[in-house]
């Protein structure tokens, strides 16, 4: 058995190890060379995905709720804040998966960089972006946490004013305004526990585990009002009803990347941080707030189900999409049972790769047709079968099809409403069950809506002939089709299917989608034994 501090440099490397790749970049690459920083960027980003496989293989799976790979070093002694940083089963899955989606996008880049272009700042961004959301899963010190926690605010916040589309100032503003303003409000909780816990220790500390047996010792009328500001923090990140404004504008704004980052890793940021840092050092304060989580994730379900009925573009759609699932997410962790956060985390990263995927097709169809209106879009199937194909493939794993990952993220989260923890009014959250339930209908409808406008029918006039399948037959569709096929020559753009590097980029978001979707016990016995020690500690505070 491992010494669970052996190979403690590992996360360290594997998170700063971006961060010397933008540098690189950044000093060592002009301004006009395209090239050069892309095979900078892929190599960094390729090699931090080594680094997060050798940890993958040398983590202890029979001590999952213990933190290995610990490293507690002195930082900033003057305010009692370490350099601290461990993984366990919970973080372990997100930690990797931000490793997975930069080095995916980074590839998928290569041949769809945004029109912007300036590929030095761009791949630079990225890999700071990386490391910001790679040190938030690792961080042990509420003072690192939030440092990271903000490293990703500044690339992404430039990622969509200067990469974006139209409207792209103002959404990435709004963007960085809301997230400032939880983070505020966030900090200032941090500061409170801070003070509290040391009153009551008779030692001050920043560290989880300091405040995981202190804060939970905080008055019970205290708590609450500390997690209120942790709430507004984390919830703007998820983001949950009402906080969720700023999410369609920067997604449909945003460059391709950008929206797979944003979905497959930030919005996650919130959901961790309530996970690891508010239910267990505020126990009693997440008892109270449980049912408000718990009605405001049910309303973010049906509000963005309802939304993405209602839109007309297809990137939007996607984004309200993630209103609504994210409400799934944060219906299982107000239940505070092991039952229900498990089935929160495994819904965190089947989301990322679910919606990440989504993304990626929804910017690969703006690339072709430099549209997202759906009504626009037609005949995909007919023009581009294999991109029509994973669509339609990512569609039925967001609508949650048994057999892919989107079932165990959403069945389960409605499940554990039934039971939630003893402390918690079962009827509330029984009748949450139910409407819960019903948002999973409205996603089938939003999805296969949106699926069958853009995928069936003929294509569009405006589209006609200019597709590879179309001009390749010798007969029929193509021939009365030729006219149009000839306009190619005249400046019409040729509308490919998947190209080799989206199907690089891509092939591990699909496959990934079926193997948890088949054997979810390969997460789950991962996340389990770290949950329960959790739920452990909050139940523990909540009986103090």
């Amino acid at each position: 058995m491992n010494n669970l501090t052996d190979h403690n440099w590992l996360l360290s490397v594997g998170t700063f190890l971006p961060l010397l790749g933008a540098l690189f970049i950044m000093f060592g690459t002009s301004k006009d060379d395209e090239r050069t920083p892309k095979v900078i960027g892929i190599a960094f980003a390729g090699l931090t995905l080594a680094f997060g496989i050798a940890t993958l293989v040398l983590f202890d799976y029979g001590q999952s709720e213990n933190l290995q790979f610990f490293v507690d070093a002195e930082w900033i002694e003057v305010i009692s804040s370490n350099y601290a940083v461990g993984l366990d089963g919970i973080s372990l899955p997100l930690y990797f998966l931000s490793m997975c989606v930069t080095f995916l996008v980074m590839i998928y880049s290569w041949d769809n960089m945004p029109d912007a272009g300036n590929a030095k700042a761009f791949y630079s961004l990225m890999l700071i972006l990386q490391t910001g959301m790679a040190g938030t899963f690792i961080a042990q010190d509420l003072i690192l946490f939030f440092v990271f926690f903000e490293v990703v605010l500044l690339p992404m916040y430039f990622m969509i004013g200067v990469w974006g589309g139209e409207q792209r100032k103002y959404a990435s503003l709004k963007f960085f305004l809301y997230t400032m303003f939880g983070s505020a409000f966030m900090l200032v909780a941090f500061l409170a526990l801070f003070f509290q816990a040391g009153d009551i220790a008779g030692v001050q500390s920043f560290g989880f585990a300091h405040l995981y047996e202190f804060g939970a010792q905080v008055p019970g009328d205290v708590q609450v009002w500390i997690f209120a500001g942790m709430f507004l923090g984390f919830a703007v990140k998820v983001p949950m009803f009402p906080f969720h404004t700023w999410l369609p504008d920067a997604h449909t704004q945003a460059p391709t990347q950008g929206s797979v980052i944003l979905a497959a890793i930030l919005l996650k940021l919130g959901t961790y941080g309530f996970v690891r840092i508010a239910l267990p050092m505020l126990p009693k304060g997440a008892e109270e707030w449980a049912p408000v989580i718990g009605i405001l994730a049910v309303i973010g379900i049906i509000y963005g189900s309802l939304g993405c009925l209602a839109q007309t573009d297809m990137k939007r759609l996607i984004a309200f999409s993630s209103v609504a699932h994210m409400g799934f997410v944060m219906l299982g962790i107000s239940t505070l049972t092991t039952f229900g956060i498990n089935a929160a985390l495994f819904g965190m990263v089947a989301h990322g790769l679910i919606t990440g995927m989504l993304f990626f097709v929804a910017g690969s169809v703006k690339h072709r047709y430099h549209t997202l209106e759906i009504k626009r879009l037609s005949g995909m199937l007919l023009q581009m079968p294999k991109m029509g194909w994973i669509l339609g493939f990512s569609a039925m794993a967001s609508l949650g099809l048994p057999g892919l990952a989107g079932f165990w993220g959403e069945f389960p989260a409605i499940l554990s409403a039934y039971n939630p923890n003893e402390a918690l009014s079962e009827e509330l959250f029984r009748t949450l069950m139910v409407v819960a339930a019903v948002g999973t209908v409205l996603a089938a409808a939003y999805l296969l809506w949106l699926y069958q406008r853009t995928a069936f029918g003929e294509v569009g006039d405006e589209f006609k002939g200019q597709s590879e399948v179309e001009q390749g037959h010798g007969t029929g569709v193509a021939h009365s089709l030729s006219s149009a096929a000839n306009d190619d020559h005249d400046g019409h753009e040729v509308i490919r299917d998947v190209q080799p590097t989206e199907w690089i980029a891509w092939t591990p978001f699909l496959i990934a989608i079926v193997v948890f979707g088949v054997y979810p016990q390969l997460m789950f016995q991962v996340l389990d034994p770290a949950v329960t020690a959790l739920v452990d500690t909050i139940n523990a505070g909540i009986a103090r």
